[in-house]
């Protein structure tokens, strides 16, 4: 039996021994029209059913080969041969498009398609060839030892890679046995981009002086570099006094700390930290962050890609922007109905009817208002209010910053008023006005914050 005839069964085997698809699920298979691609779709498609998926067929016509139009419909066929939903759109991105410019709009864009269908997975046709290329090339551009840990078999968003393990051989000659038509990207031959010039030139010199052992040696760093990448992930948790919290678009460690040890540690933890919730954080940048932890509370530092750091009180922040923009926090929120739920930035506000408590606490993220007249909005300039219990007038602002709310999230935190009177800032101070009178018909206000 030929090894071709080989293939499903061990990509089969290999993806249920590396837990690769844990959950069933919707999968965006993103499919070029090159031999890889073709490959991965024929193999999930005989295999969809035993992994529990539902396959969807995603493919990026980038608008740099004047064929495109062409391989977009092939695809699209093929998507059509096997009974599958296709996805697809063209990116006009030109000619003179460098790699890395047409990869950050590809993935983008599958990206956007991944959101919104709701998919659980992202699947690609990285295979083992594109590993030895991607470690030599992070070896060449000096990457620190995790990047030479290569392509991930798992990584964020359900991102998944199920031919690592197999060869450009093994699937060409997969294709070649099955006739499966497939596109042959001028691109992966032009020496002018670093990729193409080290598929085509650099790896043949190499294997012509070292034989057979290059392919193992390459791929032997790699896996020692992952387990160093791991270890550095577990001392996270065993550091004293790191105090790391990780939320869903970012991490806060106590800056102490970070300034605290040896510099080389404080780079190699951060770093650790920052792949935890996606920030792929070179050494450079990482030793910046270190500084920063340095300095006083408010002070913020620009990381690129929509993430930034911010020293806030106690922690070092790091986060990358939300998904809405400025405009969008300064909306306002009006009850609709007399019950219902609303969102507001990373805060959820339910309100219903409910008799008045005999008592209402100063600061927490229950309360009661006496009319149906109410907003929720951000901060205003010159807020300020009375609080339940209390004599004279604080301003909004120094209420936010006793909390601890840092700087950067202030314009956005939520304030309930009546026109230009606050009655309530969640989670940390019940104004005097607006209090029913207790066994009264009143409003219940819930607020949850989203971390």
């Amino acid at each position: 039996m030929s090894t071709a005839h080989l293939l499903p069964a061990r990509v089969l085997a290999h993806v249920r021994d590396a837990g690769l698809f844990r959950e069933p699920g919707e999968a965006l298979i993103a499919v070029s029209g090159g031999v890889d691609s073709i490959v991965l779709l024929d193999l999930l498609s005989d295999t969809a059913s035993e992994l529990g998926l539902s396959l969807v067929v995603a493919h990026v016509d980038h608008g740099i080969q004047s064929d495109s139009p062409t391989v977009r419909q092939s695809v699209a066929s093929l998507a059509e041969k096997y009974g599958l939903p296709f996805e697809s759109a063209e990116l006009h991105l030109g000619p003179d498009t460098t790699e890395t410019e047409a990869r950050r709009a590809r993935y983008a864009w599958l990206r956007e398609v991944q959101k919104r269908r709701g998919a659980k997975y992202l699947v690609t046709a990285h295979h083992e060839d594109d590993q030895v290329e991607t470690i030599l090339l992070r070896g060449l551009r000096g990457s620190a030892p995790a990047g030479l840990a290569g392509i991930a078999a798992r990584a964020r968003g359900g991102l998944v890679r199920p031919l690592l393990p197999f060869t450009r051989a093994d699937l060409h000659s997969y294709a070649t046995e099955r006739e499966l038509p497939h596109y042959d990207d001028p691109a992966n031959r032009d020496p002018r981009h670093l990729r193409s010039w080290v598929r085509t030139t650099l790896l043949p010199l190499l294997n012509e002086r070292l034989g057979a052992r290059l392919r193992r040696d390459v791929l032997a760093q790699g896996r020692h570099a992952a387990s160093d990448r791991r270890a550095w992930d577990q001392m996270l948790d065993l550091v004293p006094d790191l105090s790391l919290t990780v939320q869903r678009e970012g991490f806060t460690v106590a800056r102490a700390s970070v300034g605290g040890y040896d510099n080389a540690l404080s780079v190699a933890l951060l770093r650790a930290a920052a792949r935890r919730v996606g920030l792929m954080l070179g050494p450079t940048r990482a030793r910046r962050l270190v500084d920063l932890a340095q300095r006083p509370s408010g002070r913020r530092l620009a990381l690129g890609d929509g993430w930034s750091a911010e020293v806030a009180f106690d922690k070092l922040r790091v986060s990358r922007e939300p998904g809405f923009s400025v405009d969008c926090a300064l909306e306002h929120v009006w009850p609709s109905g007399e019950q219902g739920t609303a969102r507001f930035g990373e805060f959820e506000i339910t309100w219903a009817p409910a008799a008045a408590p005999p008592t209402i606490e100063r600061a927490t993220w229950t309360t009661w208002v006496d009319v149906a007249e109410w907003e929720v909005r951000a901060p205003a300039r010159g807020d300020s209010l009375v609080p339940l219990g209390g004599v004279g007038h604080r301003p909004l602002k120094r209420l936010l910053m006793e909390a601890r709310v840092p700087r950067s999230e202030r314009p956005r935190y939520p304030v309930v008023s009546r026109g230009e009177t606050i009655l309530w800032v969640p989670g940390i101070c019940r104004s005097a006005e607006g209090v029913p009178a207790p066994g009264t018909r009143a409003v219940r206000l819930d607020v949850i914050e989203y971390r």
